[in-house]
């Protein structure tokens, strides 16, 4: 990646993380300052403050994980589960130092749902970094299947290949990985999910890893 490109990365990033530390310090406040009054003082109204707040970044981090690896879970899994509990957990203490007004509940409530936003942010962000900016089909808008040839015959067909091998490199290393964290093959749907593709590309990108030294996927050598 140029210079270029990673400033602007940057700069793209710069204002949701800049949101969830503002809105994770008012929520961290916030909770530290509910456990003093019960009880938790001193380091423990912190480490509450802590806890609540990490879990939650834990929990995102979770259902990144799940979505990257293409993982089938439950409407309501785990992390989504533990994530929903620390975001009502901070709502709670931030509801409790408010003023007993609407408006002073209203602005209570806005760091703990201004750190969910950021959060989910953060995680869909980091979801879709492996996703490729492959050619689409101009008609159907979708990643192009490894080996499709040019609309135009000669059209950039370098250029092509390069991006079918990089593609293929990227489902290489998927399908190793997967077999590595789980012991089994990767099936379509989860290449089609880890890497962001058609049904057809990731059909196709199956078909390759299987040729490949005559090996099922996640036994082939990693990119």
């Amino acid at each position: 990646m140029s210079a270029g490109r990673r400033l602007l990365a940057a700069a793209d990033a710069l204002p949701v993380t800049v949101l969830a530390a503002i809105a994770g310090a008012g929520s961290f406040t916030h909770i530290r300052d509910t456990a003093a009054e019960h009880g938790q003082s001193g380091p423990m109204s912190w480490a509450v403050a802590v806890c609540i707040d990490l879990t939650c970044v834990m929990a995102a981090r979770e259902r990144q994980r799940d979505k990257q690896q293409g993982l089938v879970t439950r409407r309501l899994s785990w992390p989504t589960a533990v994530l929903a509990g620390g975001i009502l957990l901070s709502l709670a203490a931030n509801l409790a130092q408010a003023q007993p007004t609407a408006w002073g509940r209203i602005v209570a409530a806005v760091p703990p749902a201004a750190f969910l936003v950021a959060v989910s942010m953060i995680e869909r962000r980091a979801a879709r970094r492996p996703r490729l900016a492959a050619a689409r089909d101009g008609a159907a808008g979708e990643v192009s299947a490894p080996g499709r040839p040019s609309p135009v015959p000669g059209a950039g067909d370098e250029a092509r290949d390069e991006e079918d091998e990089a593609v293929l490199a990227l489902a290489r290393r998927a399908a190793a990985e997967h077999q590595g964290a789980h012991g089994q093959p990767i099936t379509r749907d989860q290449l089609r999910a880890r890497l962001g593709v058609s049904n057809q590309a990731a059909s196709e990108l199956l078909r390759q890893l299987r040729a490949g030294e005559g090996q099922p996927p996640g036994t082939s050598r990693a990119a």
